[in-house]
Formats: structure tokens, sequence, C-alpha cells
């Protein structure tokens, strides 16, 4: 048995779910999310407990099992907290600005870049070199901030770029590290 997938998910007070067949809707204080699963995984909601169980031992089901459980808890978790990630900018001259529901991020080109949020995301800049995404659906939060990290990624020299909060980019010695004499 999945040790992940045999929990059980509660579901706090003020959110709403609904089962129709292989589709599960989740309603909370912060939005709607809805996903539609494998006939072979069955959900259910007893007293404020969804469960999750398998209609067969065939491996592909046993891999989906927990899967199926750990998308449901994020659902849940989307809609009461909502999740965020955030990215900073290293580098001089690199920066963001809040324009409306969009960024513009100056990263070293000649150009300025644009990000506008992919829907239900919200972008917010704080200060000049740290970035927010915040959203209730947890894979377009993770989508959104892996578009702009694309952008300018960390240089392993020098450190520069675009890098989640926290992130620790391994430094590459450069070529004065080679040694002297031949």
């Amino acid at each position: 048995m999945s040790r992940v997938g045999s929990a059980p998910i509660r579901v706090p007070d003020g959110v709403e779910v609904t089962i129709d067949g292989r589709s599960v809707t989740v309603k909370g204080p912060k939005g709607e999310l809805e996903s539609t699963f494998t006939s072979r995984m069955v959900v259910k909601l007893t007293d404020g407990m969804l469960e999750v169980t398998r209609t067969s031992e065939a491996p592909r089901h046993r891999a989906l099992h927990g899967l199926t459980r750990s998308l449901l808890n994020n659902m849940v978790t989307g809609v009461t907290q909502g999740f965020e990630r955030a990215l900073e900018l290293v580098g001089t001259g690199y920066r963001v600005e809040q324009q409306g529901d969009g960024l513009v991020l100056q990263l070293g080109f000649s150009h300025t870049i644009t990000v506008k949020p992919l829907p239900g995301n919200e972008l917010v800049s704080e200060g000049q070199a740290r970035i927010v995404v915040r959203g209730i659906d947890k894979q377009a939060v993770g989508e959104q901030t892996a578009r702009i990290r694309k952008l300018r990624p960390p240089n392993p020299y020098t450190g520069k770029g675009v890098r989640y909060a926290g992130e620790q980019v391994r430094r590459k010695a450069g070529k004065t590290a080679v040694g002297i004499g031949v």
C-alpha cells in the first residue's frame, strides 16, 4: 500500500469538494480548482476527509495512487492558503519594476523584457531585485517562476542572473585557477 496515497486529506472548514465521477472540484476562500483523474483511482469524501483508493495492484496504478493524493492535497492547500515562489535578481544593473499586473525586467540585455502573469497568478515586485509569484495552482506558480528564471539563468562563473530565493549556485573556477607553468 502506498504510504502517501493511503494518508487521508483533511478538508478544512469553508472548503467545498465536489466529486463527479473522475472530475474533482475544490472551492475555497481563494478560488476554485478542478482536475480530472484516471478512472482507476477512486476519490471519496467522508466526514470531512478525502480518501484515495486504487482499483488494482498494477504497477502503473500503484504509481498513480500517491500522485493523485498529492495533487488533491495541493488543490485543497491552494484554495485555502495559496502558493508562492520568490526569485532574486543578482548582478549589476539587474532590476525589476512593477508595471500594471506584469513586470518589466532589465537583465543586462540591450532591451527590457516584459513578463505577463499566467492565468490565476499574481506577479509582485518587492524592491528592485526580488520577484514573488503567487497563485492557487502550484503547477502554474512553478511554471511561471521557471519561465522567468529561464530568461537569464545564473552564470556558474560569476553567479549573476535570476535565481530562486535561497538557491545555492555552484561556482566554477575561472581560467586563473588552471595553474602557472607548463
